[in-house]
């Protein structure tokens, strides 16, 4: 065994399509060879699999369901697991579930939460928490800590937005449910487009959004800063937009580089990681611009993977390991 417990788990990932993960720089493949590194046994679950049966004595047994992928990992990015078996097993019959769905946060990922705290009732060791995933909303999360946020409104009133954007003068504009910088708007208090921008995003004022005052530090890096069993990764991710852009995200172009976290960000993860942690988030990542915290991510947090090519940093590793004491084996 190259590293980890003496002791194998058998640990389910429920995420998106196999064929649909980038194993050159998706954090949930990271985490499946580091769990097979580790000595443990790693199963792929889609997300869309999920079910829940009645028991029926005698003839079926009952409980949250999922067709589960044995594989094997490799290190080829392009060719980067085989397929040993699969069967539909019980959620009941993993060590550890790991959920790794991406948003968006719709109804049918609202309805694998309620799955998966099915099996939670069950016994099964779900990370992170379905219940906590769900009181989390990725944008609204830091409502909670407004002390460390920049002026922000929620809302889909449009006097309410216009306002704000007057008084603002520079904001972004950004929908709940969105994720890699989709449907982000910068809008200046005299843009012409404004209102045309406003009435798109809040679909006439039957969608909320939230609009933030434009940090013009986002020029030095949108940072993610990961915490893992309430403690922050010493690296993040500073992800800094490309010319004429204002979206850090790398699904947009950004570009990532990796840095030891400033006082600033050590001060608001020190803060909030044991409070999340404690809610049943094991792995969350912070949205830091400047001083400025922006969004609180508890899907599928990302970023592992450039940490470790920058800076040799194994975040992937320090969660399986934190994973395994969460199962009390390590």
């Amino acid at each position: 065994m190259l590293g980890g417990s003496s002791q194998s788990l058998r640990l389910a990932f429920v995420l998106d399509p196999l064929d649909h993960l980038k194993a050159w720089k998706d954090s949930s493949v990271a985490m499946m060879r580091a769990a097979e590194k580790h000595g443990h046994d790693v199963y792929a679950i889609d997300a869309a699999t999920l079910c829940w049966r009645r028991p029926e004595p005698g003839h079926h047994a009952g409980g949250v369901f999922g067709e589960a992928v044995h594989l094997h990992l490799r290190p080829d990015d392009h060719d980067w697991f085989r397929e040993t078996r699969r069967e539909w097993l019980p959620l009941k019959a993993f060590d550890a579930v790991v959920m790794r769905k991406d948003p968006p946060f719709d109804f049918e990922y609202l309805t694998a939460t309620w799955l998966l705290e099915r099996a939670e009732a069950d016994g099964v060791r779900v990370f992170n928490r379905p219940r906590a995933l769900r009181d989390h909303s990725e944008k609204l999360a830091i409502t909670e800590f407004d002390h460390y946020t920049p002026a922000t409104l929620v809302a889909r009133d449009a006097h309410q937005l216009q306002h704000f954007i007057d008084e603002q003068r520079d904001v972004i504009l950004k929908p709940l449910d969105g994720m890699g910088g989709s449907q982000i708007f910068r809008i200046h208090r005299n843009d012409p487009n404004r209102n045309v921008i406003l009435e798109t995003l809040t679909h006439d004022g039957a969608r909320t959004v939230m609009a933030q005052r434009y940090l013009p530090e986002i020029s030095a890096g949108d940072k993610r800063i990961l915490l893992i069993a309430g403690k922050p990764v010493p690296f993040c991710l500073a992800r800094i937009p490309k010319a004429g852009e204002t979206r850090g995200n790398l699904a947009v172009g950004g570009t990532g580089v990796a840095q030891e976290l400033s006082p600033r960000d050590r001060e608001i993860a020190e803060a909030l990681g044991p409070i999340l942690f404690k809610r049943g988030l094991l792995l969350v990542g912070l949205d830091v611009i400047g001083s400025h915290l922006t969004e609180i991510n508890v899907t599928s947090p990302t970023c592992m993977v450039e940490i470790r090519q920058q800076t040799g940093f194994d975040a992937a590793g320090a969660f399986i390991t934190a994973l395994e004491h969460a199962c009390g084996i390590a």
